[in-house]
């Protein structure tokens, strides 16, 4: 046999592509930091764009609204509870359910329901991509389903607006799925931003419901368009804060614990309220009609319930700022609460279009009060806040319903700038979080897909192909191999040795790898001992070094569609090899830890446990 090179490390070809060269090479960096700049561009404008869009939705069901329970033509805000139309009240929301039914049966069905759960499908299974037409579609039904009464907010429809509008401007230019999926985030928070001018909130929502990831590629031009939608805001709407609430005094111990209750009951009426939402829609669902008349169905229950509680009808932000002020009575607030759900559960689940969160802040703001108002007649010195009850109600009502528990804290802080209100916030959003965790598989947002089959992430943790190395888990022990050594001379090898190696490097004359040989490659039955490892190695021309991230390695070997890769350490020698195997060990190991219940006290740094101890080349010609 010919002789094969036997120092510690084995010479690897400069000319050959590693990862360094193929990912994150400086040239590869700028490439991706344009890519991410010109998404942030594109972002920057889809948030203009939803901003004057938010203005025109607003105008156009104030608009509506003013025609149908006034019979006059204004852009300005008259609340529909206001109206005398008596028993004609009942008939003005069906007319609008009609009207949205057919938008939805001769347009897209994509315009029913509220938006965001749309928006996560769209994301989970199709890439991102929404129809263009829901772009105008979406708002023009919701506003004719609003401003005809329907209970619902202006939010909904905005986020499903921009949401479809960043996926159209994905699906116009040559992007990837993820950066579809970003723009997509970015016009739907936008949108929120620019309604209600909570860019914050707006960056969390888009990570606990629309990106399923935290990464400055994403946060980016996420955090860019809310701060263009919060900007729109402040232009083309009022710069104060949109439920303008008393000022409140810093807690006290007594009524913080007070809170965290309230949540905690918050929590267990979100489960109810889900549930309920759910089987109005399974009603729905087994009535032997066309379901293009569900929302007219819906629309006469809702204007039979406004004729009774007017103050249900419409968008209801002045319902918001009422509760929160503290000065409703306890009879107010609870026909508010039972009639405001009653009404809205019945809408949404007629599959109408419109919108989730106005409905919960309401439900839940009256729901924080009635507690407060009881608790406060029964423990007079409890320090409690009637306005902070009302406020935590609202916010743990949509932690609750929707698990977006960051989302819910800084919505609350930003849209009535009360600083004050941030330990009662956390104390009870916590508590109602725990209880839906628990006790609810899915939330109002997820049901609906997680009934067809879509599975939606609940946890967003570091990748563990992330936080390793390559050299921190890769075989030590490589079988070296010369192209001029034959299978018989391998076989033998193996035989004398005992050993289970399952790849095997391959150099050249020149000792530069060319390839690799799979062990059941060596063993293949009918095959000529003398055969040369020439005809039956696969030939590779990458590698990766031993301080890549495993996620940069398994990409290179996506890309190369190869199973195995040389390592090299920073002087440009092989000292391992990487295979798939190594990377499911990893896994596998990774899996054993978090299930292994253990309890014990280290007082020195654990070193992390390599899949093959040592660093031995084994050179077949020199054994």
């Amino acid at each position: 046999m010919k002789q094969t090179i036997s120092s510690p490390g084995i010479p690897i070809s400069p000319s050959l592509n590693s990862m360094e060269d193929t990912i994150s090479k400086p040239g590869g960096n700028l490439d991706i930091k344009k890519r991410l700049l010109r998404i942030s561009c594109l972002s920057v404008a889809a948030a203009a764009a939803v901003s004057l869009i938010a203005r025109l939705l607003v105008w156009l069901i104030n608009v509506i609204t003013n025609l149908s329970f006034y019979g006059a033509v204004s852009t300005a805000f008259h609340s529909p509870s206001d109206n005398h139309l008596g028993l004609w009240v009942i008939i003005i929301p069906a007319i609008g359910g009609v009207i949205v039914g057919l938008m939805a049966l001769y347009g897209s069905a994509a315009i029913r329901g509220h938006g965001i759960p749309e928006a996560m499908e769209q994301i989970l299974t199709n890439q991102s991509r929404i129809k263009p037409s829901i772009t105008f579609l979406k708002p023009i039904s919701s506003a004719i389903a609003i401003g005809t009464g329907g209970p619902f907010g202006a939010e909904g429809p905005i986020i499903a607006t921009g949401g479809a509008l960043g996926s159209t401007l994905g699906q116009l230019f040559k992007i990837t799925a993820n950066e579809r999926k970003v723009l997509l985030a970015a016009g739907a928070t936008a949108g929120m931003a620019a309604i209600f001018g909570t860019p914050i909130a707006g960056i969390f929502l888009a990570i606990e419901l629309l990106l399923f990831e935290f990464s400055p590629k994403a946060i980016l031009p996420v955090a860019l368009a809310c701060i263009t939608g919060a900007a729109g805001h402040h232009l083309l709407f009022d710069a104060g804060p949109v439920f303008p609430m008393p000022d409140l005094a810093a807690p006290t111990n007594t009524a913080l614990a007070i809170y965290s209750f309230i949540g905690l009951i918050t929590g267990f009426l979100s489960l109810g309220l889900t549930k309920i939402v759910y089987l109005v829609e399974d009603t729905f669902d087994k009535l032997p009609i066309h379901w293009m008349w569900w929302p007219a169905i819906g629309g006469l229950a809702v204007g039979i319930i406004g004729y009774f509680a007017p103050h249900t009808l419409g968008v209801g932000y002045d319902n918001i700022i009422n509760v929160l002020s503290g000065t409703l009575t306890l009879l107010i607030v609870t026909r508010l609460c039972l009639f405001k759900f009653l009404s809205w559960a019945i809408a949404l689940g007629s599959g109408t279009s419109g919108g989730t969160l106005a409905p919960l802040l309401t439900i839940g703001g009256a729901a924080g009060a009635i507690m407060g108002t009881v608790i406060l007649s029964v423990f007079p010195n409890s320090g409690l806040n009637l306005p902070v009850a009302a406020l935590i109600g609202m916010s743990a009502m949509f932690a609750g319903a929707s698990r977006a528990y960051l989302t819910s804290i800084t919505f609350a802080l930003e849209a009535t700038e009360q600083s004050h209100a941030l330990l009662p916030l956390l104390g009870a959003c916590t508590a109602s979080y725990l209880v839906s965790f628990f006790l609810m598989e899915n939330t109002i947002m997820t049901e609906k897909i997680a009934r067809r089959g879509v599975f939606t992430p609940d946890s967003f943790e570091a990748d563990l192909l992330g936080k390793l190395t390559v050299g921190q888990i890769i075989m030590h022990e490589v079988l070296v191999l010369s192209i001029d050594n034959t299978v018989k001379d391998v076989r033998d090898w193996l035989k004398i040795n005992n050993d289970k190696a399952h790849e095997f490097v391959i150099l050249n004359k020149e000792d530069k790898f060319i390839g690799t040989v799979h062990r059941s490659d060596i063993f293949i039955r009918g095959l000529d001992p003398e055969t040369g490892l020439a005809d039956i190695l696969k030939e590779g021309h990458v590698y990766a070094k031993n301080t890549d991230t495993l996620r940069k390695a398994v990409e290179l070997m996506a890309r190369q569609e190869v199973e195995v890769l040389p390592v090299v350490s920073a002087e440009g020698k092989v000292i391992g090899i990487l295979s798939y195997r190594d990377v499911l060990s990893v896994y596998k190991d990774q899996l054993e830890e978090n299930e292994h219940v253990h309890a014990h006290i280290s007082l020195k740094r654990q070193r992390l446990k390599m899949l093959v101890k040592g660093r031995k080349l084994i050179n077949l010609n020199q054994s």
